[in-house]
């Protein structure tokens, strides 16, 4: 359980950037080297090397380094936990909205059956 949550709390640090969630639709495209991403998002190298490694800490990025230049790809690791623990908690918070809906229109039924009668 712990490894999982480790994982989880990785993964949504990773996304919770704008800027990460950004390197990542850009690789989806093509590879790209850390410098080429510095400049796609106006920031310095060691800002998007630090972006980069958050992202290759929860596998979503892999880098390589070829002579002078560490190329960045998207990782191997796909998304299933992730997408498995938001479900889970879509379908809870899902049947809890639709017991909230039923009590509102109970609640509703009520009001208008009280004020017909008192208009009697």
């Amino acid at each position: 359980m712990v490894h999982y949550q480790t994982r989880l709390d990785a993964t949504f640090a990773a996304l919770s950037d704008v800027t990460r969630r950004g390197v990542l639709e850009q690789l989806w495209g093509s590879d790209a080297s850390v410098t080429d991403l510095a400049q796609r998002f106006h920031m310095t190298l060691t800002g998007m090397k630090k972006h980069v490694s958050v992202l290759e800490q929860a596998g979503l990025v892999i880098t390589e380094k070829i002579g002078r230049v560490r190329t960045c790809k998207l990782g191997p690791r796909r998304l299933e936990e992730e997408a498995a623990w938001i479900e889970q908690h879509r379908q809870l918070w899902s049947a809890r909205f639709d017991a909230l809906d039923k009590i509102v229109e109970d609640l509703n039924r009520k009001e208008k059956a009280n004020a017909r009668s008192k208009r009697k």
